[in-house]
Formats: C-alpha cells, sequence, structure tokens
C-alpha cells in the first residue's frame, strides 16, 4: 500500500485525501499488544512491525512500507538504482532560528515568515532544492506555496537545515497555541502527524483531542531525537 507525498505546490492550499498506510493508521489505532503486526511489507508481502521503515518509491512519488530485510537492501542509495530511497530516521530539534543580519530588510528569521497561514506544517526540499509546504488537516495534506527568498533566509539563521535530504527529510514546525517546535524529521513522520490530525480533527475548530495528541506526538519526537551535536549530521539510513 502507498500514500502519495509529492507533486508541485500551487498558488492556494490545496486538499489531498490520504491513501496507503495513512489511511490504514487512522483506522487501525494503537497496536493493542507490543510488537504487533498491523501492516505488510509492500515488496516482500511478509508482515512488519509498527516501527517499520519506508522506502520513497521515486518514480511514483509515494511512500511504501519495507520490513527490516527489505530495508537493509536499500541501506545504500546505489542499491536502489534511482528507483527507491529509503526514509532516514534522523530526527533533530532545530532549537532556535538566529537574527538574520544580512537582509536590512529582516530583523529575524522564523518559519513563519514564509508566509504558511497555519501554525502546523512542514517544509519538503525537492531534488532542485526548491521548498514545498505541506499542512496537515481534516481532510489530509494542503499544499502551499511558498517564497524561495524566505526559505533561504531561514536556511542561513539555522545552519542545520542546510543538511536536510531532498524528498525524504522535512523540517516540521509547530507554533499553534504559543507552541514553539522546528524539527528535522523524516518524512514519515509528518504524515503520521497528518493521520493523527485527520483522525481526531472534529467539527470546525478541531474539538478537544486533536491538540492534546499534536502535543504528544511532538513529545513523542523529543524521546526519539538525534542526541548528536547541532551540527553533527547523522548518517542518512
Amino acid at each position: 500500500m502507498t500514500v502519495g507525498v509529492g507533486g508541485p505546490a500551487g498558488t492556494r492550499p490545496r486538499p489531498a485525501l490520504p491513501d496507503g498506510p495513512l489511511r490504514r493508521l487512522v483506522q487501525a489505532g494503537p497496536p493493542t499488544g507490543p510488537g504487533e503486526d498491523v501492516a505488510r511489507c509492500d515488496l516482500c508481502g511478509i508482515p512488519v512491525r509498527t516501527d517499520h521503515r519506508h522506502l520513497l518509491d521515486e518514480a511514483r512519488d509515494e511512500l511504501v512500507c519495507v520490513c527490516q530485510a527489505c530495508a537493509l537492501l536499500f541501506d545504500r542509495r546505489a542499491a536502489a538504482r534511482g528507483h527507491y530511497r529509503l526514509v532516514p530516521r534522523r530526527r533533530l530539534r532545530v532549537a532556535g532560528f538566529a537574527v538574520h543580519r544580512g537582509d536590512p530588510g529582516a530583523d529575524s528569521c522564523d518559519p513563519a515568515d514564509l508566509g504558511i497561514p497555519v501554525g502546523l506544517a512542514f517544509v519538503v526540499l525537492g531534488e532542485d532544492g526548491e521548498p514545498r509546504a505541506r499542512c496537515p488537516s481534516p481532510l489530509g495534506v494542503t499544499r502551499w506555496e511558498l517564497t524561495p527568498a524566505a526559505w533561504r533566509r531561514l536556511v542561513a539563521s539555522a545552519p542545520e537545515l542546510t543538511g536536510m535530504e531532498p524528498r525524504v527529510e522535512a523540517l516540521l514546525t509547530n507554533t499553534a497555541h504559543g507552541r514553539r517546535e522546528h524539527w528535522i524529521v523524516p518524512i514519515d513522520d509528518c504524515y503520521r502527524l497528518v493521520a493523527i490530525v485527520r483522525g481526531e480533527w472534529k467539527g470546525l475548530s478541531g474539538g478537544g483531542r486533536v491538540w492534546p495528541a499534536v502535543d504528544a506526538f511532538f513529545a513523542g519526537l523529543a524521546s526519539r531525537s538525534d542526541r548528536r551535536q547541532p551540527g553533527e549530521r547523522s548518517r542518512p539510513s
């Protein structure tokens, strides 16, 4: 089963309904026991655990579930021959964005300066280096066009962003309700968050469950974060 993750950003927000793993995550709910099998490897068909890895199918721009054995086959990009790319596991908190003084028109640089109209969003780089914004919504993923110049200012203020892997890593930000969370995460983490928002959202404002669930998701990122020093990249896996 697969889920689309790409496509060009439009000039207006556009909803995209989830498919494959997203729908399965929303409908299945949490596992009832440790290591419970909830899916199958899309390459060999054997059951996979809840913490299974994903590959990006570069030709179809979709995520596919893989077992540990199949993930090891694609641990080196050369093995994929331009077809599959293993989604890394790095989770790195971007603690703060420095004042950017290279542009006299900008007193500071913050993800809010990207012009995304909501507080919960993630930015993925294309192979051409262009940023593409996505926003979790009750319908799935909303796409948003970014200003490349604003992204460049953001990167200048947070050098960690220069090491993001195109298409398989994202800058995930949460500035809703006074939060200030900025993370470099695997792209599948972003789609897990999309599944949470879609599954917990009630009514017009989200109801009382969605934001505690979002807070719990970010707390989980902290518990699994990369412990290396800032600026030290983990080897993409």
